[in-house]
């Protein structure tokens, strides 16, 4: 039986300690945290080594200008590749309707295959796992009464390297 383990990975150290913090306090000995800048994510795993990536609330690179630096662009998912295992998952949480717009529009163009999809978490409903898991940031966006986003996605095999 395969066991699961959990890396965070973030560049902000304060976020780093509070989620070691967490995971200390719950006992959990399954998670694990990397710091380090995004783009040299490729360089911490090896081939097949992973099986999905969750992008929750991250930075939604709102300027065109930099649409390379959305986590779900083209340049990443060619990152991820280098390490995910063939029968990956991609998972995106945002409240950003313009990126998870813009995910669903990159998914389409490069032919990736679509799961679960949910405008409205709350409201429309979502996996339960997607629900049951809220970050401090979603909290604080659902009391505001922002929409919730979800969706999942396989990248086609031949996107793989």
């Amino acid at each position: 039986m395969a066991k699961e383990n959990f890396i965070g990975v973030d560049i902000k150290g304060a976020r780093m300690w509070v989620g070691c913090k967490q995971v200390r306090e719950l006992g959990l000995k399954n998670v694990a945290f990397i710091r380090t800048r995004i783009e040299l994510i490729e360089n911490f795993f090896g081939k097949d080594e992973v099986s999905e990536i969750w992008l929750t609330f991250s930075d939604p690179q709102p300027r065109k200008s930099r649409q390379k630096k959305r986590l779900s662009s083209p340049q990443f998912l060619k990152r991820y590749s280098r390490f995910l295992q063939k029968d990956n998952l991609i998972h995106l949480k945002t409240d950003n309707p313009q990126l998870f717009d813009y995910t669903l529009e990159v998914i389409e163009a490069y032919g990736h295959q679509k799961g679960d999809v949910s405008f409205d978490v709350y409201g429309q409903g979502a996996p339960p796992d997607v629900m049951e898991i809220q970050t401090f940031y979603e909290q604080m966006w659902i009391g505001e009464g922002r929409t919730i986003h979800y969706l999942n996605f396989r990248m086609k095999d031949h996107e793989r390297h």
